[in-house]
């Protein structure tokens, strides 16, 4: 697992105050948040376009000897980067999401266990299938042979109320049709062995050849695409991943659990002082709304049907924007002495009304704040039951000044509250900056280090 390239090593510190220190980073390749050509393989199945990169998570398996006798924990896991990584790396690990697409993605990328030909030989007997039918409808897969007279009205949809759960104009009327009937042709022929890669694989193919949706990086609609191929684009993506599973084949066969699951609520899913070395990156308080960014997908996939399934799958993610804070949240109790929290949050109030800003969004800001860091708090107060004394805790978070350019130092915070529920903080590294046009001013983006001593 040793990789010399990515040895880490820090050339100057600064101390923030409170006994904690910032580390600034000289390797350059930390500053890069891109997936490198050699992490593609099984990483690049289903992936948020912010997920941190695979090679930052080898970085601290190294630094802190995380060897495969060691179990690590990934609790906002997300797609899965930091589960997938460890597998490679022959470590065992358990991943918490509690966004069902995200679960279902981290899922299907620790399975392994369909064999690549057999995968390959069912898709493609699903994509000619889906071709066959999609002609007798008038259609081709090429979509320069189309227009929406053919169909004469008979498109196949989604119900209303998974409709209006869509971003709006996030998918043209024949790109869906063509998704709902691979869908449908999935189901018909569905093998069990398979059927979970299948589903994962046109996820990926919705978002990224069917729909018209663009991320950069807040998810956002484009232009609109009347057609889109759709069955060739996921039959490749298929090919993908049966190139990845006949590649990864070598690799030891090591324990991945992933659990649908609120990180705040830790107790009873995972065995008491178990684990070694958690790495993760939890939400950032801003106003980007998590569940946005895998809309589309949850609805093709079931996993959100309603507004309700929606409103529930909210009610389970830390408070991280005005979007997702509810009439009965009460997570802000736990950091009601925390004094730079509270000055912030004052701050922020004071910024809205000095502004004029009433609406309703607006006047939750600084409530959001006091939340976000008080889920946090109660995450790490969970926490502390199932590690092992003497584990160590990486935390990638970042600046934010999304409240009406209060800047929000999250690294610093949360060092700050981890500390006074009895972790150590070794320090924070510098993992990169990001210049924000709002306030003209450089965002860090940090790994918080701590010890659990017990």
């Amino acid at each position: 697992m040793k990789d010399n390239n990515h040895h880490i090593e820090s050339n100057s510190e600064k101390e923030l105050g409170n006994g904690i220190f910032v580390f600034e980073m000289n390797n350059t390749s930390l500053s890069s948040n891109k997936l490198q050509t050699s992490d593609r393989s099984i990483h690049d199945w289903y992936r948020f376009v912010l997920s941190f990169p695979p090679h930052l998570v080898r970085q601290y398996l190294e630094r802190f000897n995380i060897t495969t006798d060691k179990i690590v924990l990934d609790p906002f896991c997300g797609t899965g980067t930091t589960l997938v990584e460890c597998k490679k790396n022959g470590i065992p690990s358990v991943g918490i999401e509690a966004n069902p697409m995200a679960y279902f993605a981290s899922k299907v990328k620790v399975d392994w266990m369909p064999f690549p030909s057999a995968l390959l030989e069912h898709a493609q007997k699903i994509a000619a299938e889906t071709i066959k039918n999609l002609r007798s409808d008038g259609l081709s897969d090429l979509t320069f042979f189309n227009s929406i007279d053919k169909l004469d009205g008979r498109f196949k949809k989604l119900s209303l109320e998974q409709f209006k759960l869509l971003l709006r104009n996030s998918i043209s009327q024949i790109p869906l049709h063509k998704i709902l009937s691979l869908k449908d042709c999935l189901n018909r022929r569905r093998d069990e062995r398979f059927i979970q890669h299948e589903m994962l694989t046109l996820a990926k193919t919705a978002v990224e050849s069917a729909s018209n949706l663009h991320f950069g990086p807040e998810v956002g609609v484009g232009k609109p695409k009347d057609d889109a191929a759709v069955v060739q684009p996921w039959l490749n993506n298929i090919k993908s991943m049966a190139q990845d599973l006949d590649g990864e084949l070598e690799y030891p066969q090591v324990s991945s659990k992933v659990f649908l699951a609120d990180a705040r609520n830790l107790r009873g899913i995972i065995e008491p002082r178990t684990i070694d070395f958690v790495f993760t990156s939890p939400p950032y308080p801003n106003e980007k709304d998590y569940t946005r960014t895998t809309r589309l997908e949850s609805v093709l996939l079931d996993f959100i049907k309603t507004k309700a399934d929606l409103r529930c799958l909210k009610k389970s993610l830390i408070r991280s924007n005005t979007r997702n804070v509810y009439k009965g949240d009460d997570d802000d109790r736990f950091i009601e002495q925390h004094f730079e929290i509270q000055r912030i949050a004052k701050a922020i109030e004071t910024r809205r009304k000095e502004l004029n800003k009433t609406s309703g969004f607006e006047r939750m800001y600084a409530r959001v704040t006091k939340l976000y860091f008080g889920g946090m708090a109660r995450h790490f107060e969970d926490l502390k039951n199932i590690l092992k004394p003497g584990a160590y805790l990486a935390y990638v978070v970042g600046d934010q000044a999304s409240y009406l350019r209060v800047m929000i130092r999250t690294g610093q915070l949360l060092a700050d509250i981890a500390k006074s529920l009895g972790y150590h903080i070794i320090g924070i590294d510098l993992f990169r900056t990001r210049f924000a046009t709002a306030t003209q001013e450089q965002l860090r983006e940090e790994v918080v280090l701590m010890q659990w001593k017990g």
